[in-house]
């Protein structure tokens, strides 16, 4: 068995760092490396480098030059974005904010299993595009983040640190010049041991060699101007063919990209010679390799000739058609190299090791459960799969099943390709924590997560919530295998899935919408469905309300038999005379425990699906709102929750479908409202949008949400416009009104001052930046500093009818119950009603 006792406490939690990253971003189907990727991972070994890539949200990544460095020049390779994405759009699916973060979190884990890197991030809470890194470090607290990416950088002892931007207005974000301006901070306080010394009691100051920009030409306006600098640089051509995978790394960049979905990064391959180039930032400057000067072999290891000569035979001596004959050379490295003292390539190559022989000898280990959650107290079935799959002499010596302090002492051989099955039935510990994404566990702030443990940060995500720790014996050396348990199902149409196995509530209380709007006195109906994480469960449920709100009735019991069976409990809901915002909360009682959660899951065929325990809460607005024309047809674009918002107020939207868009259909309609980014993701949008058109000009109203600048398939209105990356991040910037006579300003609703108040992240993006002097433009508006923007609403006659374009992230402000958002985007709703 291999003793970890001896080491150096400083190097072991170092390393136990590594061990939770690996563990974390494989909480999947076990891996099944064919002979090409052992073979890799074999000369791996003796390569002794470290490289991590630097930058601020989840997609800035150069996939091309991750998938070089991890496979051609078999460096371990890590990506550090400083965010998970929080604040950006989706293109998949109505999630934003924390469960887009949720989402790209997974995307990355993906990616990098795609292209053979590590994730890691900080605790920055992605708050929305921004100009400038002073914004940026005046909501992110910079020495926090600056502590971070130290963390990271002291852990991942990375030899040389590359930034995707520049620290100035090239950047184009002011995010993106906060995460290089952070680089270079932390290149020289990862040194320092008076900096952070807090950390010290885990791991050790490292000081990386080189710090260098991966410079190109998108950050020059003028292509020339990058080509006259180009020869000065140093340049790697990353389009090498890698023949052990059969790609080359332009092709597994762009799988990796594509894992980018939620962004709509899919993308193609590309094969040949593709240069990336490197201007000097900190260090010793480097002329012809970014590793030039530093020591990648076992000479950077003391004695360490007798480790690299074993896997040099192993090397040399490798037959893809029988990968376990390199088995008797590894142990015999791994025997020399558990001589030598304790450091950090010691355990990082014993790692390296361990499964690289696991994969030469075919060994399967698997520990799956029968359900996808367990409760505290509860019990938790686990199945385990063991095989070896070649001669090599495997024994296991025992199993420690989750939650159990001793061994269960087996001492079985694992003949060639019979294979051993247990099962256990094990009792959860009554004070096991509910699983939730460990940065979302406490309150955040707009620009930080707030994480409680040190050992947490740049972890992508939880640990496994139950493991099977495996003692074996393999060619008569001990080894430990930790296997995380996942709840392993099958599809009948996608197969086999695996995902993580989450600890839950007994109870779950989801309240039916996220946003209550009022607009009037009557009440509304809240329904609360009560979903049971056990079988047989009795106990009643009530709605916790701030005063001046009233409930009907005060609780109401339920009785569930069924584990995962649900029910649902009906609530009314009245609201005062006065306007008001107010937050509902379900609680739950059950067993002489209160609850308070409900249960959300995340499901893309692409990343694992998520299970999350969010508050059992939503927001009520009381509200001075009048609407005209109830009747709205909705075609969406990218996806968003406007709809259902519409509904709140008393609107009857219909989603509309292809056949549904003809002229005798959308007659039917008071207006139209086209979703978000609708002409750059549908398919059909050029004969949609005759349609469009032709129903406004007999006197039809069209609301056309905003759209990107790249990717548009037609001119979204009746007359031409030019969309730009204009955008407003402020959410509270000043409003101007241009036309205050308007319609849009007076019926059904006055427009004032406070309805622009309590606005979210941002007033809107991908503002026209040239406009035909048929629309009106209706607001100005500008972050400080800048020329003011006047066409986030851009108003039209056409015909007997109305058209109106608007970049307003009314996806934002809707879903999130901003009362004036409501009221203005009626008036638009009413236009010529």
């Amino acid at each position: 068995m291999r003793r970890i006792h001896h080491f150096n406490p400083i190097v072991l939690l170092s390393c136990l760092f590594f061990l939770l990253t690996a563990s974390a971003t494989a909480q999947q189907q076990p891996a099944k490396p064919g002979p090409g990727k052992i073979f890799q991972d074999l000369k791996r070994l003796n390569i002794l480098g470290n490289v991590l890539y630097l930058a601020a949200h989840p997609d800035d990544e150069n996939t091309t030059l991750i998938a070089y460095m991890a496979n051609q020049k078999l460096y371990h390779t890590g990506y550090l974005s400083l965010t998970r994405g929080d604040g950006g759009q989706n293109l998949i699916g109505p999630e934003i904010r924390e469960k887009l973060g949720i989402i790209r979190t997974q995307e990355l884990l993906q990616a990098r299993r795609t292209d053979g890197g590590y994730q890691y991030f900080t605790r920055a809470n992605d708050f929305g595009f921004s100009k400038n890194p002073e914004e940026v470090f005046s909501i992110w607290d910079k020495e926090k983040l600056l502590a971070d990416v130290v963390w990271v950088i002291r852990n991942f002892k990375p030899d040389v640190i590359i930034t995707r931007f520049p620290k100035d207005s090239r950047a184009g974000h002011g995010q993106h010049s906060a995460s290089s301006i952070l680089a270079e901070d932390a290149f020289v306080a990862a040194a320092d041991p008076k900096r952070f010394p807090e950390q010290l009691k885990y791991i050790q100051p490292w000081q990386a060699k080189r710090l260098v920009w991966n410079i190109s030409s998108w950050a020059f306006k003028d292509p020339a101007a990058f080509e006259k600098i180009a020869g000065g640089l140093l340049k790697v051509d990353v389009g090498v063919f890698n023949p052990l995978l059969g790609k080359s790394y332009g092709e597994i960049s762009a799988e990796s990209r594509s894992m980018h979905k939620s962004q709509g990064f899919g993308s193609t391959g590309s094969r040949g010679s593709t240069f990336d180039y490197f201007e000097h930032t900190l260090g010793p400057a480097a002329k012809k390799d970014l590793f030039e000067d530093i020591n990648t072999t076992w000479s950077r290891v003391p004695n360490s000739t007798k480790v690299e000569a074993a896997i040099g035979k192993a090397i040399s001596s490798f037959n893809s058609a029988d990968p376990s004959a390199i088995v008797p050379s590894l142990l015999t490295a791994r025997t020399e190299l558990q001589k030598l003292p304790d450091s950090y390539w010691k355990q990082r190559k014993l790692e390296e090791l361990q499964e690289v022989i696991k994969a030469a000898t075919g060994l399967y280990l698997e520990a799956t459960s029968t359900a996808f959650s367990v409760i505290p107290g509860g019990k938790l079935n686990v199945q385990m799969e063991l095989i070896n799959r070649s001669a090599i002499a495997v024994k296991l010596n025992s199993i420690l099943f989750p939650y159990q302090n001793r061994d269960s002492v087996l001492n079985v051989p694992l003949l060639n390709s019979a294979g051993k099955r247990y099962q256990k039935t094990l009792t959860v510990p009554g004070n096991l924590a509910f699983s939730q994404p460990y940065w979302l566990q406490k309150s955040d702030t707009l620009g930080m997560f707030d994480i409680k443990k040190q050992t947490d940060v740049g972890l992508p995500e939880n640990n496994p919530a139950a493991e099977v720790r495996l003692n074996l014996n393999i060619g008569g050396q001990a080894f430990q295998y930790t296997v995380p348990v996942v709840y392993k199902h099958n599809d009948p149409v996608n197969g086999e899935l695996y995902q993580p196995l989450s600890v839950s509530p007994p109870v779950y209380a989801n309240i039916a919408e996220h946003v209550y709007m009022f607009n009037d006195q009557r009440p509304k109906q809240v329904s609360v469905f009560v979903r049971a994480g056990k079988a047989n469960i009795k106990g009643s449920v009530s709605l916790k309300l701030p005063e001046g709100w009233k409930v009907e009735p005060a609780s109401a019991s339920f009785q569930i038999e069924k584990d995962k069976a649900e029910e649902t409990i009906q609530f009314e809901v009245s609201p005062p005379e006065h306007a008001d915002i107010a937050d509902i909360q379900a609680i739950v009682s059950l067993d002489n425990q209160t609850y308070n959660k409900g249960i959300s899951f995340i499901s893309y065929q692409h990343i694992p699906e998520q299970v999350l325990f969010p508050l059992a809460a939503a927001k009520a607005v009381k509200l001075d709102l009048n609407i005209k024309g109830k009747r709205i047809g909705y075609l969406m674009g990218a996806g968003d929750e406007v709809p259902r918002s519409l509904q709140q107020i008393g609107y009857e939207v219909t989603l509309l479908k292809d056949a549904d868009v003809n002229q005798e259909n959308l007659q039917k309609y008071n207006t139209i409202i086209v979703g978000v980014r609708a002409y750059n993701t549908l398919d059909r949008i050029n004969f949609y949008h005759d349609h469009l058109m032709n129903y406004v000009k007999k006197g039809g109203n069209v609301i056309v949400q905003y759209n990107t600048n790249s990717g548009l398939k037609t001119n979204p209105g009746p007359f031409p416009m030019k969309l730009s990356t204009d955008r407003v991040t402020v959410e509270g910037a000043e409003v101007r009104v241009l036309l205050p006579d308007h319609p849009a300003f007076q019926t059904p609703n006055k427009i004032t001052k406070a309805d622009f108040d309590g606005w979210v992240q941002e007033r809107g993006l991908y503002f026209p930046s040239e406009w035909d002097k048929e629309y009106q433009a209706l607001i100005s508006i500008n972050d400080p500093g800048e020329s003011p923007k006047n066409s986030s609403i851009l108003v039209a006659r056409y015909g007997k009818g109305n058209f109106v374009y608007t970049g307003i992230s009314w996806f934002r402000q809707l879903p999130a119950g901003v009362p004036g958002a409501y009221r203005l985007f009626t008036n638009l709703i009413s236009l010529g009603q």
